[in-house]
């Protein structure tokens, strides 16, 4: 099942919802966040793609059969672009949404350019 961009949005926003202190930043570009790491984002065509570790992306890209995420000309070679039959299942996603928040958790923090 292929969304809109606005259902993906929207979708997105509810999944992400459900992860305790979460929430979706960037209005052109929605995106999830921890301690400075992008471990989430929503495409201009309403794909999500999720960070993973190298464990379990490899364990993704073999269940799943994706292509690498290229955004603007670059691979980002940590992501895995979900299929849309699996963006649509709660109960099948959800494991990977976990190894997702588990792997942005592990990553070190990046130091914040904001200024006060």
């Amino acid at each position: 099942m292929a969304y809109s961009y606005a259902d993906a949005l929207t979708r997105y926003r509810i999944l992400m919802s459900r992860l305790d202190g979460i929430e979706v930043k960037g209005k052109a570009n929605p995106y999830t966040s921890m301690n400075g790491n992008m471990f989430s984002f929503l495409d201009k065509a309403g794909v999500l793609c999720l960070r993973l570790s190298a464990k379990d992306r490899d364990g993704f890209v073999r269940a799943y059969g994706t292509d690498p995420v290229e955004q603007y000309g670059a691979v980002m070679k940590e992501y895995v672009a979900v299929p849309a039959d699996l963006f649509a299942d709660d109960a099948a996603l959800m494991p990977h949404l976990m190894a997702c928040l588990g792997y942005a958790r592990a990553l070190p923090a990046k130091p914040t350019k904001k200024t006060s």
